[in-house]
């Protein structure tokens, strides 16, 4: 237990609401979650399914016009062929990198993954006693993933690379020309790669290309996706993964250890959310674009504030090394003295250490009040500066 991390978000948040229950104002932008209703059409398939009896169990391994679905979903989308064979559903997106790494990951064994990234990435891999081996992801490359580091960080002990496109918490997305050349130098080794992509459908710029696309990374390859983001269904816990059959078997036992089977009114309503109308996405994602560039452009006018555009999710990134305050400090500092919740980015690695995350979840009215809060304690670092 002492090797296993959590995630600082939950943590803010209770400090958060310990500070609302004295009567305090806090602006929450310090959470993960689609601020959206899970669309209307989800909800009334998850309902029916209650009245119709889905609350059984089910198939360890997902319901099979489920996996069925999102085969299809991901052939689509990927631009590669995928049977239900490869798919298995978990309640939510956390199980697909756990599991993997119980199957694959061994004491002595390292493990290639972002920094700043996911923190349960790297607690993950510490908790099988594995060597966590960061790629720094650079402010001057857009936080993309880069080859080169790859190249360098690979060693005989490699097992599993990890990548993330769009990435939490940088909404950087690695151009195709990286991904490439990262199956380049994946293609003949003895490594798997876990590529997370719950926020494939979160796109502003560019285009966020699946490393499992390009020819003989298929069989390498563990796609993760689910529901939570693109359709606001965290609450929900329905996630999945695609991979070799191989792998699907031992996920399937793992399932079977711990779970038995996600939730089946839960899979009805993903079934309904994958193939139903996607209008409510698109709307979301509209509006998030809008957040996106309200939130770049105000907190680039904060003294000390350096932020590029993120091209996906819903996080801004900035740097905040220019208040001359270490960023732990200015997250604590921001949310008790402004009452504006958000993540220390070294929250999310070394490499984040300097930074600061604000999640877009939420309402334009608030994201504005938030920044103009921000701009009226900038002073505080603003004085010092001078």
């Amino acid at each position: 237990m002492g090797r296993i991390g959590v995630e600082s978000a939950f943590e803010v948040l209770v400090k958060a609401r310990a500070l609302e229950a004295k009567g305090r104002s806090v602006i929450h932008l310090e959470i993960g979650e689609p601020d959206f209703p899970t669309p209307r059409h989800v909800i009334e398939a998850g309902k029916n399914a209650l009245d119709e009896g889905w609350t059984k169990y089910g198939p360890t391994q997902g319901q099979p016009d489920l996996r069925e679905a999102i085969a299809a979903y991901i052939s689509r989308t990927r631009g590669i062929q995928v049977g239900p064979e490869r798919v298995c559903v978990v309640p939510g997106g956390k199980p697909i990198m756990y599991f993997s790494m119980i199957a694959l990951v061994e004491p002595g064994d390292e493990v290639i993954f972002p920094d700043p990234s996911f923190p349960i990435y790297e607690s993950m891999i510490r908790f099988q006693g594995a060597t966590p081996v960061p790629i720094p992801l650079k402010e001057d490359r857009g936080f993309a993933f880069d080859p080169q580091l790859l190249r360098d960080k690979l060693s005989s002990k490699t097992k599993m690379v990890i990548l993330n496109s769009p990435a939490n918490p940088t909404g950087g997305i690695t151009p195709r020309a990286d991904v490439e050349a990262m199956a380049e130098i994946l293609r003949d080794r003895d490594v798997m790669i876990l590529t997370d992509e719950i926020y494939s459908r979160i796109v502003y710029e560019g285009e966020p290309v699946s490393i499992a696309s390009f020819p003989g990374m298929l069989d390498k390859c563990i796609i993760l996706d689910g529901f939570s983001k693109t359709y606001s269904m965290t609450g929900w816990r329905l996630g999945y993964g695609i991979m070799p059959a191989w792998l699907a078997d031992a996920v399937i036992k793992l399932m079977v250890n711990s779970n038995s089977c996600t939730a089946s009114f839960t899979q009805r309503a993903g079934l309904a959310a994958l193939t139903g109308p996607q209008d409510a996405v698109d709307a979301m994602v509209k509006e998030f674009r809008r957040r996106r560039d309200t939130i770049v452009k105000a907190l680039n006018g904060i003294p000390g504030f350096r932020c590029t555009l993120p091209a996906g999710a819903f996080y801004a990134f900035p740097n905040v090394q220019g208040t001359g305050m270490q960023s732990k400090e200015l997250a604590d500092f921001l949310l008790n003295e402004a009452g504006v919740a958000c993540l220390d980015g070294g929250a999310f690695g070394e490499h984040g250490k300097g930074f600061i995350r604000f999640s877009y979840a939420n309402s334009l009215e608030n994201i504005m009040d938030a920044m103009q809060r921000i701009q009226k304690v900038s002073d505080r670092w603003a004085t010092a500066r001078v």
